[in-house]
């Protein structure tokens, strides 16, 4: 079951979800927060979407991959709002019977979760600036705005 929370992805939880009998492989994916983008040095990220069509996005995606490869597992955990500094922001886990389907089902789910899943990404640097990222593919093909509308409230 895929999920979008504003809390902290329990990571274990999720392993222990992902067991199957038939997996000869169960991969766990964090996209963790860094300190760094483009030289600058970052001290937070800020997730925001439309949560409801976020998922929504998300569980087609993964009912793709299903049709791509034998999963006998998959979950998606998306975090919004801000995180500090190696905290996950998303986790992807996978079982399947063979490492290869595990590796591309899962390279496949966040490809196409960064790529087309309207989600805005704002950083907060250490000197105090911050920045809307551009946005995924999916925003300008919609001609959505570059930033969420709540980024216009002040």
């Amino acid at each position: 079951m895929n999920s979008v929370t504003r809390d902290p992805i329990n990571l274990d939880s999720l392993r222990q979800r992902a067991h199957h009998p038939k997996a000869g492989a169960v991969l766990l994916f964090c996209g963790d927060v860094r300190n760094h983008s483009e030289g600058k040095q970052v001290e937070a990220l800020e997730y925001e979407a439309h949560e409801s069509m976020a998922l929504k996005q998300i569980n087609d995606i993964v009912e793709e991959a299903g049709k791509r490869w034998e999963i006998h597992f998959v979950e998606v955990i998306h975090r919004f709002g801000i995180m500090k500094i190696s905290e996950c922001s998303i986790a992807i886990a996978v079982s399947t019977s063979h490492r290869k389907d595990a590796y591309s089902a899962s390279r496949y789910i966040i490809d196409t979760v960064k790529h087309t899943v309207p989600i805005w990404k704002k950083e907060h640097f250490t000197d105090g600036s911050s920045e809307w990222s551009k946005g995924c593919e999916a925003c300008s093909v919609h001609e959505m705005p570059e930033v969420p509308p709540s980024a216009h409230v002040h």
